[in-house]
Formats: structure tokens, C-alpha cells, sequence
């Protein structure tokens, strides 16, 4: 692993001052024991160990994969090297859900500290996952639109707000998503009162979360300059009550849809789109990196990927 993969799995802190030993196995494990008790009481080290509930959540996850495809009964004595490979494998061609290169990763090294750990209480005799090495898995670049498809899109919106029975909804959703690069679950969870239109040639919306866990990741987000105009039209049509958009997400993913659809640019449109197209553009504009990590509301880790993929994007051609 790399450095930032082993910081990532570090112990946050301690539920108590001290700690019980490194060598502390909770069911006292030995080579006999089953690949589920294994699991078991290395969910309980976590937790001894004061590991965040983030990692102890996601460990947990994908060691439950590996039991159901390994055998829950299985010894762990008898995983090989060979079995770990197969389940690699396994995940990125005959699950047959989508494993995402971050996925991919975190589920091996997931597996990797599960052994490491069993290793080094002496539950197995070696470490089966140890040559197991991390390989890069090679994804394409995200789908963007280029500025003739950003502006056939939007002379489209544009167009269905002035129709005979207008409708102002896909302009305010198309705008806000381009201008801020915000995610979806960050759009259905404004409230009327995130939204500051008292200066309307400084319109700002706020990105706030419920959960104290995701503070960090609240921002003010500038609003395109012809949003107080369109979200008034807005307002007059659906007369919102608490939050901008009272749907549900899949409504709006149909508006997308539609809009595809009417602009001549059906399955390029999506949030995840106009996201990465709200981030190119920003970066081709321009803006410092650090200033767009955080208008996107991304970690510094997540930004090691997320970052290289947009520079590619917004670089000019070679």
C-alpha cells in the first residue's frame, strides 16, 4: 500500500486511553477458525482500536463480498493467494455490478489489512494477500459537453421557458448545475432559505448538510447572474414550500432526460455530466486548483484522482 493508502486506515482516535494490545483476538482465533469468525473479531479490533466508523463501514462491506464468494465456513488458513486473485477478478468482470477503479483499490487493500492483521496475531502462517499487488485499473475520461453542446443545451431550456406553457424549471436546473458543480444530493437538498438573492448582481446559494460528519464539506457557491429572473418564473410556477426542488431526484433526472432528448444530445446529459462539465470549464478558466477542490466539496484524496481528470480535460489540445 501507499503511503496514503495506510494513512487513510490509521486510527483516528481511541475510545479510551488505553488501547488493549495490538495481539488482543477477540475469539481467539486460530488456523481452524472460519473466514466469518475471522471477519468478526476483526471488526472488533477496528472498534478496539478506535478506527474510524467510515473505515470500520466500508472494511466491513467489502470483507462481506469476499465471505460470500470465499465460503463464510472456509478456514483461513485455506485462503490462498490464488482465491484472492480469483476474487479480484471476480469483481470486475462476473459480479456484474459496476466496481469502480476506487472501489476496485479499497476492496484489495481492504482485503490486504484483513490478512495482514491475521498474520500478525499468527492466525495464519503467512499472508495470502501479501503478493497480491495493487494494479492500476484504466478507466476513461469522464464524459463532458463542449461549449457548441453547452450552449445548444442551454438555447434549449431557454426555449421551453418562453414555450405557449412555459416551463422555467430545466433553465434554473441546467444554470445551477453548470455554474456551481454541485452534486446531485446537494441540489435536492436546498432549502429556500440557502438561497441569497438580496444582491441580484451577486446571487450565492449555500451548500449545507444535516449530518455534523459532512460539515466540512459546506460552501457558498456563486449563482449564474440571470438566476433571480428565472427563479422567480420559477417560484410562480411550482410554489415551492421548504425546498427548491420538491421531487423527487428521478424527476429531475427525467427533466435531464427530456431536455437531451429536445437539444439533440440524448445520454449526454446528467448531473454527473454538467458536474465534470461545471469543473472543466472552471479549470479552463483559469480557476486554482485549490479553490475548485473546495467549491466541488472533494477531500484532498479524492482530488488526487478527480483533479488529474479535469486538467486533462481542460488542458489545450497537444
Amino acid at each position: 500500500m501507499t503511503p496514503v493508502q495506510l494513512n487513510l486506515f490509521r486510527p483516528t482516535k481511541p475510545h479510551n486511553d488505553e488501547l488493549l494490545p495490538i495481539a488482543f483476538v477477540p475469539n481467539m482465533l486460530d488456523m481452524t477458525s472460519s473466514v466469518s469468525a475471522a471477519i468478526g473479531a476483526f471488526h472488533e479490533h477496528m472498534r478496539v482500536q478506535g478506527f474510524s466508523e467510515n473505515t470500520i463501514k466500508a472494511f466491513g462491506g467489502d470483507l462481506n463480498i469476499f465471505r460470500k464468494y470465499i465460503g463464510s465456513n472456509k478456514p483461513v488458513a485455506e485462503v490462498t493467494t490464488q482465491d484472492i486473485q480469483s476474487f479480484m477478478h471476480y469483481l470486475r468482470y462476473q459480479r456484474g455490478v459496476p466496481c469502480s477503479m476506487k472501489s476496485y483499490q479499497r476492496r484489495l487493500t481492504s482485503i490486504k489489512v484483513f490478512f495482514n492483521y491475521l498474520y500478525e496475531q499468527g492466525v495464519v502462517e503467512s499472508d495470502p494477500a501479501a503478493a497480491v499487488a495493487h494494479q492500476p485499473v484504466i478507466v476513461p475520461l469522464p464524459e463532458i459537453l463542449n461549449t457548441a453542446q453547452v450552449e445548444r443545451l442551454l438555447k434549449t431550456t431557454r426555449e421551453v421557458m418562453s414555450a405557449p406553457k412555459p416551463d422555467a424549471r430545466p433553465h434554473l436546473l441546467v444554470t445551477l448545475l453548470l455554474t456551481t458543480g454541485m452534486k446531485k444530493s446537494e441540489a435536492m437538498a436546498i432549502r429556500l432559505g440557502d438561497i441569497d438573492l438580496a444582491h441580484p448582481d451577486q446571487p450565492f446559494v449555500m451548500i449545507r448538510y444535516d449530518d455534523p460528519r459532512r460539515w466540512h464539506k459546506e460552501r457558498k457557491l456563486r449563482l449564474p447572474l440571470d438566476f433571480p429572473a428565472t427563479y422567480k418564473q420559477y417560484a410562480e410556477q411550482y410554489q415551492p414550500r421548504e425546498r427548491i426542488f420538491e421531487c423527487t431526484p428521478r424527476n429531475l433526472e427525467y427533466v435531464l432526460s427530456d431536455l437531451a432528448q429536445l437539444a439533440g444530445l440524448v445520454g449526454k446529459v446528467s448531473f454527473e455530466v454538467l458536474r465534470w462539465t461545471s469543473a472543466v470549464r472552471d479549470s479552463a478558466s483559469g480557476m486554482r486548483d485549490e479553490t475548485l477542490r473546495q467549491k466541488l466539496g472533494l477531500s484532498t484524496i479524492t482530488w488526487q484522482d478527480a483533479g488529474g481528470k479535469i486538467k486533462r480535460l481542460a488542458a489545450r489540445p497537444l
